[in-house]
């Protein structure tokens, strides 16, 4: 396994670089039962991709823009399906499915992740494609990762002999932390708020379809704060926190949390300016255009937070 920042989507479960050339299939497959026994083949294979639902990995196949070595199967892995409760957080497998995390069960325990899930795309998506797959391939227009980023959730990286170390998502999408030879993403750590939380996207199209931009809103009134992460702009998500600041500084927290219209527009505004800045003395069309955008995604995402 390299240890590149996820940024080319080659696996459903740990960024890599391409294996082999064009012209080789894969030599091997290996269907380890445990986490432990698929750490040890990534070990021992350091040339083999794990592959769980393999939504990203066959179409780079398929383009013929990866051939790997060898492929080291995760769906037989029970572990990394579910999802269990641990001191006021969800600790979800890396192995649920976008269908899985859709259904009415999920999206009361984590709301907007569940409305992330079921915009991920047509059912055989939904059905295939996996949390820790949509982490490590770390694709911009990736639909769990904006509330990932703005639930502050935390990765539970598992490794060889039996190893764990836990990373803020934040830093692997930004390359700041990377996975290691042998390491896989076991688990991801989700608060549990209980407050309101929404995910909405901008699609090229009617219906499923790659966010051109999309946002995770989280209100936190523990901390009497608001979180916002924009995806699909840049190549993580981006988190606007002057702008976070500012509108929690306006937000009766005490009484009945409502805003002005001018303060929700004001507020898609910020977000906007801060997410798509201006490129150069003269702003084309399509930033102006992708400003927008991103501004009415904002502003809606806080109104819905704050009725609901």
């Amino acid at each position: 396994m390299t240890t590149h920042a996820p940024r080319t989507p080659h696996s459903a479960q740990g960024p890599h670089t391409p294996h082999g050339s064009p012209g080789q299939a894969a030599q091997s497959v290996m269907l380890p039962a445990s986490l432990d026994e698929a750490v040890a083949a990534l070990a021992a294979m350091p040339a083999a991709v794990p592959v769980a639902g393999g939504t990203d990995l066959m179409a780079a196949v398929n383009a013929g823009l990866l051939r790997p070595a060898a492929l080291v199967g995760l769906g037989r892995i029970s572990e990394i399906r579910g999802w269990q409760y641990q001191d006021g957080h969800a600790l979800l497998g890396a192995g649920l499915t976008h269908a899985r995390m859709g259904r009415p069960d999920f999206a009361a325990l984590i709301p907007a992740l569940a409305a992330a899930a079921r915009a991920a795309g047509p059912p055989q998506i939904r059905n295939a494609g996996t949390l820790g797959g949509n982490i490590a391939t770390a694709a911009p227009t990736g639909d769990a990762l904006p509330v990932l980023a703005a639930l502050e959730a935390v990765l539970v990286i598992v490794g060889p002999g039996g190893s764990q170390r836990e990373i803020p998502v934040s830093h692997l999408l930004a390359g700041r932390e990377m996975l290691r030879p042998g390491e896989l993403i076991g688990f991801v750590r989700v608060p549990l708020l209980h407050a309101p939380q929404v995910f909405l996207k901008a699609t090229g199209r009617t219906g499923p379809g790659r966010a051109v931009a999309s946002v995770g809103l989280v209100l936190d009134p523990a901390r009497r704060g608001v979180r916002c992460a924009i995806g699909a702009v840049a190549p993580m998500p981006l988190r606007p926190l002057e702008a976070e600041q500012w509108v929690a500084s306006l937000i009766d927290w005490d009484g009945d949390r409502s805003l002005a219209p001018e303060a929700l527009e004001a507020f898609g505004e910020y977000v906007a300016a801060a997410c798509v800045p201006d490129q150069g003395q003269q702003v084309s069309a399509g930033v102006l255009h992708l400003r927008r955008t991103v501004a009415v995604l904002a502003r809606r995402a806080l109104g819905r937070a704050l009725t609901s």
